[in-house]
């Protein structure tokens, strides 16, 4: 899953070249800026892993709690005959209003028909 973050690898750094000219750069100071730079792709790469891997871990947790949850959520006997699970608002209002006119005909009972 590591997807490529830099262009340049930190033994392409260590590789690279430059050309000297007359009035050129201080060649022992390009040299410890080079190497300070590949510390820094190197510390970059290792974090890069370690999240990658934690990422990794939290999703399967994640994933293993969410199924968790699932199985442990009880039932009630309105959800065991639902055919199908309600997508839009529309159904979803119709079901709360069905569960409110439940419940009133249970609180009040015969009442509410007279």
């Amino acid at each position: 899953m590591q997807n490529k973050v830099a262009r340049l690898t930190p033994k392409e750094i260590l590789e690279k070249d430059f050309k000297t000219s007359m009035r050129g750069y201080n060649q022992d100071e390009v040299d410890q800026f080079l190497d300070q730079i590949i510390k820094d792709y190197d510390a970059f790469e290792k974090r890069i892993a370690l999240l990658e891997k934690e990422t990794e871990k939290l999703k399967t947790n994640s994933t293993a709690v969410s199924e968790q949850t699932k199985r442990h959520q009880p039932v009630t006997p309105q959800q065991e005959t639902r055919q199908q699970p309600q997508a839009n608002t529309g159904s979803t209002n119709y079901d709360i209003l069905r569960r409110l006119s439940n419940l009133e005909k249970h609180v009040f009972g015969s009442k509410l028909s007279e």
